[in-house]
């Protein structure tokens, strides 16, 4: 276990009193400084919930490229649906990466819809998991409020109707003898506000830590990994630290299901300035505005 990604149990932070909350804010927030990645215990996801979404997501992947492809993000837009191999390219100075993946947003009135593959009890499932992890995240800004130095409650009318995406990935294994150098995914940092990542226990997650080089993050039973984003960077006026991280092609198959909390399109995310002398360092923007931006930066080679 690497001792550079602090490890913090969330329990007290979801049934304790306000000084145990500020307690595990303190820690949180440590952590966003120095490193930006953290792993989180306690979190209240079912285990089993989890083992059945990594079930599920074997067997979306395993379905053949022409049905994956009816329900391609291309056809479908907004961000939702089948990503193929090649189609991304995270790290731009480097080869697409080699993953595929499929995005499953909010589900609600007035929402695009999602695309479904034909698999019984598939989209319950997602969606289980898709609300179990909203209820993690909204317990992090709570967390992030406090230790930003602003009211526990301050993030709440901000994720109403989050611009939240469920993602499932699958890396193929390394190529025989090195045959290209392309990256399970390309050294990037995270849009949002805060990515919370299940894994299958495969090595390739790699993170590099502000002034360090790159560090392996390895698999905790039980654990999320967790990182925040440059959308809450931006938010702290860089308080905060996104970090970039990548994974290396594993020398297996591997899974991860990751969940990216973004804000409201709405939301105006303008810097919390809590220190007296303090300027933004960013203007405000809609946190759909921002998300557009780096969306197109991510496909545009796809274009």
């Amino acid at each position: 276990m690497s001792h550079d990604i602090p490890v913090i149990d969330i329990t007290r932070l979801r049934e304790g009193n306000h000084a145990e909350h500020l307690e595990i804010a303190a820690a949180l927030g440590r952590a966003c400084r120095e490193t930006g990645f953290f792993y989180i215990t306690g979190h209240g996801v079912d285990p089993a919930l989890s083992r059945s979404v990594f079930d599920a997501s074997r067997v979306l992947f395993a379905l053949p490229d022409e049905e994956k492809e009816h329900i391609a993000r291309s056809r479908v837009g907004h961000n939702r649906g089948y990503v193929g191999l090649g189609v991304e390219r995270l790290d731009t100075a480097a080869l697409p990466d080699r993953k595929e993946a499929f995005n499953i947003g909010r589900e609600a009135a007035g929402e695009p819809a999602n695309a479904w593959p034909d698999i019984p009890g598939w989209r319950d499932l997602m969606l289980d998991y898709f609300a179990a992890c909203q209820t993690v995240g909204a317990a992090l800004h709570r967390a992030f409020a406090l230790d930003l130095g602003v009211a526990e409650d301050f993030f709440a009318d901000k994720f109403r109707h989050p611009m939240a995406t469920l993602r499932l990935l699958h890396y193929g294994a390394a190529e025989p003898h090195g045959a290209d150098d392309a990256p399970g995914a390309g050294a990037h940092t995270d849009y949002g506000n805060v990515t919370i990542l299940a894994v299958d226990g495969v090595a390739g997650l790699q993170v590099r830590p502000r002034g360090g080089d790159w560090i392996d993050a390895p698999m905790i039973p039980g654990a999320f990994v967790c990182n925040i984003g440059d959308c809450l960077m931006r938010w702290s006026n860089d308080v905060y630290v996104s970090t970039p991280h990548r994974v290396l092609q594993p020398a297996s198959e591997r899974y991860s299901v990751a969940f990216f909390l973004d804000p409201d399109a709405d939301a105006v995310v303008a810097p919390i300035i809590t220190r007296s002398g303090d300027a933004p360092h960013y203007p405000p923007i809609t946190g759909a505005d921002y998300l557009r931006e780096r969306l197109a930066a991510t496909y545009g080679h796809a274009a």
